[in-house]
C-alpha cells in the first residue's frame, strides 16, 4: 500500500511539471482556440476551455480502468491525476476565478501567491509571452511583476510594428 500512496503522490508532483508544459506549449500554441475562452470575459457558466479537464478526467478514468482490470501501477497513477485535478478545481477555479459561490481572497502565505501569479499570468491578453503557466506552484510574485513590468516597457516587435500590446497594466496586487 505504502508503495501506491508512493506513486500516487509522485504522479500529483509530475501533473504539476506536466500541466506547466501543457499549459505553455499546447494551451498558448496550437491548443489556444480552446484555451482563449480562459483569457477572455464572459458570462457563461462554461468556457471551451473546459474541455481539457475533460479530455484529461478521461485519460484518468482510462488509467484507472486499466489499472483496476490488473496493469497495476496504471490505477494510481489515474488516482494521482485525478487528485491533481480536485487540487486544481478547488485553487484555480474556485479561489483564483471565483467559479465557485466562495469569494475567499488570501492575504497572505502560499495560497496568495498562488493567488497573484495566476492574476499577473492573465495580464497578457494573447497566446504569446504569457507568464507562470504552473497551477500549484507559482514562482515569487515580485519575479513574476518585475518580468511582466519589462515585457510592458519592451512590446515585441510585431505588436511594435502594429501598436497592439498583449499586455495590460500591473497594480500592485498584480492586476
Amino acid at each position: 500500500m505504502l508503495l501506491n500512496i508512493l506513486v500516487l503522490i509522485l504522479t500529483v508532483a509530475g501533473m504539476e511539471i506536466a500541466a506547466a508544459l501543457i499549459h505553455r506549449y499546447v494551451m498558448h500554441g496550437f491548443g489556444w482556440r480552446w484555451h482563449r475562452s480562459h483569457h477572455e470575459p464572459h458570462q457563461q457558466r462554461f468556457e471551451l476551455n473546459d474541455l481539457y479537464a475533460v479530455v484529461f478526467a478521461a485519460i484518468a478514468i482510462v488509467l484507472i480502468a486499466l489499472g483496476t482490470a490488473g496493469a497495476w501501477p496504471l490505477q494510481w497513477i489515474g488516482a494521482g491525476m485525478t487528485t491533481y485535478g480536485l487540487l486544481y478545481f478547488v485553487v484555480h477555479d474556485g479561489l483564483v476565478h471565483k467559479r465557485w459561490p466562495f469569494r475567499y481572497i488570501p492575504r497572505r502565505g502560499y495560497l496568495k501567491r498562488l493567488y497573484l501569479a495566476h492574476r499577473l499570468h492573465h495580464a497578457v491578453k494573447t497566446k504569446e509571452r504569457g507568464l507562470s503557466f504552473g497551477f500549484l506552484y507559482a514562482p515569487p510574485t515580485e519575479t513574476l511583476r518585475e518580468e511582466l513590468r519589462r515585457r510592458q516597457a519592451e512590446p515585441a516587435s510585431a505588436d511594435a510594428a502594429t501598436g497592439h500590446r498583449d499586455v495590460g497594466p500591473v497594480d500592485a496586487r498584480g492586476r
